[in-house]
């Protein structure tokens, strides 16, 4: 086992936890939270559920934070070209970990069919491939309901936010009036506010 711990920023890294038989890789991270052992633990053994879906060649990188009383965590899965991501709270850790799990493991069943199509080699372990997905569970349709279309006039990131906030939406497309680049603001789980600037 390879560890690496800043006792500072109780930032911990984790690589090959079972000394590379077969685990994924998992990056662990906290802010304004000490990650002890038995988190560490807990974390890992919540998470090694995703281990029969993933090859041990992919990588979990978990942000653990509190902010309010509330217990966020953060679990982000790199995959070819995509990502697989979900952030849930709790009162406490350990609850927040059982919900992100579950959320992670839905969106993975939910979305098999077209994530296996598009990043087939070497990400996905072969029985989860071979598998028979439910009919519930199905994914090969996407229906969209509606489309949009609106002029977007230049404005600041602190004007989209207020746009976002007036118009009641959790997320607020725009175009950047300093970079004149197509930008997205979102309202995070936490009440803060995220921007997604592309990158081409």
């Amino acid at each position: 086992m390879n560890i690496e711990y800043n006792n500072i920023d109780y930032i911990l890294k984790v690589y090959d936890i079972l000394e590379g038989v077969g685990s994924m890789r998992y990056i662990i991270s906290g802010k304004n939270i000490e990650i002890t052992k038995a988190l560490r633990e807990a974390t890992i053994d919540k998470l090694s559920k995703m281990e029969k879906y993933f090859t041990p060649d992919n990588e979990a990188q978990i942000t653990m934070s509190v902010q309010k009383l509330r217990h966020i965590i953060e679990v982000t899965i790199p995959i070819k070209g995509s990502i697989i991501r979900a952030e849930e709270s709790a009162e406490n850790m350990y609850t927040a970990i059982d919900k992100v799990v579950d959320v992670l493991e839905r969106q993975l069943l939910r979305h098999k069919n077209k994530l296996i199509s598009r990043h087939h080699n070497g990400t996905f372990k072969n029985d989860f491939i071979n598998e028979t997905m439910n009919d519930d569970l199905d994914d090969s349709k996407i229906e969209i309901v509606r489309t949009k279309r609106f002029a977007m006039k230049p404005m600041d990131v602190e004007e989209a936010c207020l746009e976002m906030d007036l118009l009641g939406h959790d997320f607020f497309v725009f175009m950047n009036g300093e970079t004149d680049e197509v930008n997205v603001v979102y309202k995070r789980k936490n009440g803060a506010y995220g921007l997604i600037e592309p990158t081409f």
